[in-house]
This record gives C-alpha cells, sequence and structure tokens, in this order.
C-alpha cells in the first residue's frame, strides 16, 4: 500500500480494488458500513491474522472504524505482524458526511452510535451526582469522576466508557460470525 491513511475521496474511488475491514463492534458495524466491508472487530483482529496476511497478499487492505482512531491502532498492529494496511481518515463519519454510500445489514435495528450513548450516559451520571448532592453532598463525586474520565479520554484519545457501553446486549445485536467473516476473506 503506498500510502499508510487513504482519504474518503482516495478510498472511495479504490473501493473495486481494495479489502476493507471494518473494526468497530457489531452494533456500531449494523449502523452502517462501507460497501463490501467485512467486520473483524478489534478485539478479533489477533485471531484473524492469518487470514488477513493471505488477504493483503491478493491486495491492499482498507481498515476502518468510526473516526480513524481504533483502524490506526489496528493498522499498527497489522504493521508490527508484517501485514501491510491502510486507514481511512475521519473513519466512516468522514465517509457518510462527504455524502459516500453505507451499507445496512436488513432487518437489522441499529443502535444509536456510541458517540451519542457516551453523551447520554455522561450527561446523565453528571445530572444525576449533582442532583443527589443536594441530600448527600458526597455524590457530587460521581460527576467530579465522570469529568475525569472525559478529560482523560480527550488526552489519550481513548473512552472507557464507550468500552463498557459496548459489552450492553443492545450493542450486539448479533455477534460478528467471524468464521464466516474469515471464511469470505479467504475466497
Amino acid at each position: 500500500m503506498v500510502h499508510d491513511a487513504l482519504t474518503p475521496g482516495q478510498a472511495s474511488a479504490r473501493l473495486h480494488e481494495l479489502t476493507v475491514i471494518d473494526v468497530r463492534t457489531p452494533g456500531e458495524y449494523a449502523t452502517g458500513h462501507l460497501p463490501g466491508a467485512q467486520n473483524v472487530p478489534l478485539d478479533h483482529l489477533d485471531t484473524a491474522l492469518p487470514t488477513l496476511r493471505t488477504a493483503a497478499e491478493r491486495g491492499d487492505l482498507l481498515v476502518v472504524c468510526a473516526s480513524g482512531a481504533r483502524s490506526a491502532e489496528a493498522c499498527r498492529r497489522l504493521a508490527e505482524a508484517g501485514v501491510p494496511a491502510a486507514t481511512l481518515t475521519g473513519g466512516t463519519s468522514a465517509w457518510t458526511q462527504l455524502g459516500h454510500d453505507v451499507h445496512r445489514p436488513a432487518g437489522v435495528r441499529a443502535p444509536w452510535p456510541m458517540e451519542r450513548q457516551v453523551r447520554l450516559t455522561a450527561g446523565t451520571l453528571v445530572l444525576a451526582g449533582l442532583l443527589a448532592g443536594r441530600l448527600r453532598p458526597g455524590a457530587r463525586w460521581i460527576s467530579a469522576g465522570v469529568a475525569g474520565g472525559l478529560v482523560f479520554s480527550a488526552l489519550t484519545d481513548t473512552c472507557g466508557m464507550a468500552r463498557l457501553l459496548a459489552k450492553l446486549p443492545h450493542n450486539r445485536p448479533k455477534s460478528t460470525d467471524l468464521d464466516a467473516t474469515l471464511t469470505a476473506l479467504r475466497g
């Protein structure tokens, strides 16, 4: 792969020749993914490594996520294993903002995007901590803890709350059939 990252425009022009790997959770993948993308959640990347290596030998890999952070992590891990791959700059968010097509599995009700779930949960916890703090002043520490977590999240470009929320049943509509995905990638 010539580039470590492709813009949505570059990826769109080359989509027919790329093997697209979406490393988001199955729930996020269900909200809409690049045409032809295969879902290999980031936490299954090591299991899929041999198949991804074979796919990369046949053609260029493009790794995508919502914003580009997880796909950059996946590309780093793939590079350490000797598998070349590029990330999609700005992720599926940038892809859809530019009006590119996304596919959604038929009959699957997609949960809210993870960023929206995080905002709702963080806001609810801060508000609950402040309201409960009127009766028990120590409850304000809930709000302080959430605020600290948000600052840490921004500084490290990670989100512990999103990782926790991703484990909830509504964010896992159906587990990724990793065996079927790997079989499709081998073909």
